[in-house]
């Protein structure tokens, strides 16, 4: 491997390890950091984290401060209706094609993971459960995300859904909202399996509905 490819890899590789400490609440939303703080935690040189730092500006995780460092995306109101809103329109388009196309294999599977977290999380307070809700939430928009079944508009829903990452660690998943996000995704799944689009289009919309209630967002 020549110079400039190990720099590609180390890049890439800086990258991911950035992604992840997004998505673990490793970096938190507003969070400040110089670069060299930033370089420590994600354990990649100073190019390569630089490189890295680059790819999250441009998605909007990331601002970059001079002489100051870098600072992590804030979740503000704004940030979360706006983030919401852009899952929600794209989560219908991905339903309104699937329905089209009669692309609905593997629904029966998440109808099943949905009603067993719903059912767990009625009748108990394990901790394990907000962090098994997250995987079980982002399930249904991943499967709705992948019926737009088009490269350009996956790779804007995978920005959002980082954005998507960090407002989320602010305030993780309590029992109450798992039991009714779970009902509001299993009545998406009940108009996907129907074939009813406007069905399916509205259940998304009250869902993105509710979880600006739950944000305590107008």
């Amino acid at each position: 491997m020549n110079q400039m490819q190990d720099g590609q890899l180390l890049a890439e590789q800086a990258q991911e390890a950035l992604w992840d400490a997004l998505r673990n609440g490793t970096l938190r939303d507003g969070q400040f950091l110089s670069m060299s703080q930033l370089v420590e935690i994600l354990e990649f040189p100073l190019a390569a984290t630089r490189e890295a730092v680059k790819q999250a500006c441009s998605q909007g995780l990331l601002t970059t401060w001079p002489k100051r460092g870098v600072q992590v995306m804030e979740a503000r109101s704004e940030t979360i209706r706006d983030c919401l809103d852009f899952r929600m329109v794209l989560d219908q388009e991905g339903a309104r094609r699937r329905i089209q196309q009669g692309d609905l294999t593997g629904l029966d599977a998440l109808r099943a993971q949905h009603e067993t977290l719903r059912d767990a999380a009625a009748h108990s307070t394990a901790s394990d459960l907000p962090p098994q809700a997250i995987g079980i939430d982002l399930s249904l928009h991943d499967y709705l995300a992948a019926g737009l079944n088009n490269p350009q508009l996956a790779a804007v829903y995978s920005a959002n859904r980082m954005r998507m990452a960090i407002i989320q660690n602010v305030r993780p998943f309590l029992q109450v909202r798992i039991v009714s996000a779970m009902e509001e995704h299993l009545a998406i799944i009940e108009a996907l399996q129907s074939g009813d689009t406007t069905a399916a289009t509205d259940a998304i919309r009250h869902h993105c509905e509710q979880t600006l209630q739950w944000w305590g967002v107008d």
